[in-house]
């Protein structure tokens, strides 16, 4: 871990910390997740039109929180009424089974995500520099990924333990959840944030952000929302190592590993792209993710699974938060919560698509279509994003 306080700050470590807990919390029932959903009677495809809504809920209300925000000049309440909400959206998992209240519980969550990202990252990036955004934020992704690490192992510790009792550890995911809220009182929020409209933004006015935002925003963003329609869900990756014969405890241990090489990876990612430029290191990412999926739709043994998960951790640490520090520079000081929120508002609208569209093409046709379709989407998309010349940083 980096020792510079100048660069990895007080607020950056305690933000950092909160999405650690949290991340804890959801990580331990999201590789188990499919496994629950099927047992209470969800089909692939009510699976992956679960996903799609839950995310789209992120979105939307990312786009409109981080416009109010904005408007507000206010940081810290949104991120502590978004992670609350995510916390005790745990338990609501395992009180309900009805299909519509497992739908209610799952976007609460999503909901909790949407109020705090654009805040949070606002946050983040009023820590940093342009020359030093990808480390922190790197920084950032890196904690949060920990919990990932954690929440999985702790998942599959008390599943060894008590084989089946998903309910049990809904609740469980409660605990980590409430220390990521008593962290977020010991977030400072700088003064100098000034509010910018005393007029409260309706729902849909952040949209009117893509009018005015900067080209190179527009052209990011459009690129990377191409990206995002062929992006499914993960759960598809667990499902297909699940259906080759792998056990529960294998495929939860599959995303541990993942989760460890995101965690040890994001921050040297960070490093290298703000030395080399964050185009390179985003489009070598991409790159990655097309020969994860390529792999994926002929994979069926876990020592390939495991190579496919390796270089599937590189990939997420070598985009997530690079093509947020990416963006940051990019838009002004002023509008950052506005154009994370604007920006993951449309690539949750593309999440409900991929993943309900993988859904209906696994059952008709079968895992390797969804695979091998993702990884010719994302090699375009690499080839596009590289041949713009104006975007070396």
């Amino acid at each position: 871990m980096p020792q510079d306080s100048k660069i990895i700050t007080r607020n950056v470590w305690i933000l950092s910390l909160v999405s650690l807990f949290t991340d804890m919390a959801s990580e331990m029932l999201y590789p188990v997740m499919p496994v629950y959903l099927k047992s209470i009677g969800f089909s692939i495809v009510l699976i992956g039109v679960l996903e799609g809504i839950a995310e789209a809920t992120a979105g939307l209300s990312k786009g409109y929180f981080g416009n109010l925000s904005d408007k507000t000049g206010l940081r810290r309440p949104f991120v502590q009424i978004g992670y609350s909400l995510s916390a005790i959206s745990k338990p609501m998992m395992a009180v309900f089974s009805y299909p519509l209240w497992i739908f209610f519980a799952r976007t609460t969550d999503r909901l909790g995500k949407g109020i705090r990202t654009g805040a949070r990252d606002a946050l983040l990036s009023d820590e940093a520099t342009p020359e030093t955004k990808g480390r922190v934020f790197g920084f950032h992704r890196s904690l949060d990924t920990i919990g990932a690490v954690i929440g999985p192992l702790l998942a599959l510790i008390f599943l060894q333990l008590y084989p089946g009792d998903y309910k049990t550890l809904f609740f469980l995911a409660f605990l980590p959840g409430l220390f990521a809220i008593a962290f977020t009182i010991l977030i400072r929020e700088k003064k100098k944030t000034q509010v910018k409209d005393t007029v409260k933004p309706g729902f849909w006015d952040f949209l009117r952000y893509w009018g005015r935002s900067p080209a190179q925003y527009r052209q990011l963003a459009g690129s990377l929302l191409v990206f995002t329609l062929f992006n499914s869900s993960d759960v598809f990756l667990l499902l297909h190592i699940k259906s080759a014969g792998l056990s529960d405890s294998a495929v939860i241990g599959m995303y541990i590993f993942y989760n460890l090489v995101y965690a040890a990876a994001a921050y040297p990612m960070g490093m290298l792209a703000d030395r080399l430029g964050m185009k390179r290191i985003f489009v070598l990412g991409l790159i990655l993710f097309a020969t994860v999926y390529a792999g994926m739709a002929f994979a069926s043994t876990w020592p390939v699974f495991a190579g496919l998960f390796l270089l599937y951790g590189l990939y997420a640490a070598a985009t997530e938060g690079v093509a947020k520090a990416w963006m940051t520079n990019i838009c002004a000081k002023e509008d950052t919560a506005t154009a994370i929120g604007t920006f993951t508002a449309f690539q949750s609208i593309g999440a409900l698509l991929a993943s309900s569209l993988a859904g209906l093409i696994w059952y008709s046709a079968g895992p390797a279509a969804v695979f091998g379709i993702s990884a010719l989407a994302a090699a375009i998309v690499a080839w596009y994003v590289w041949s713009l010349k104006k975007f070396e940083k």
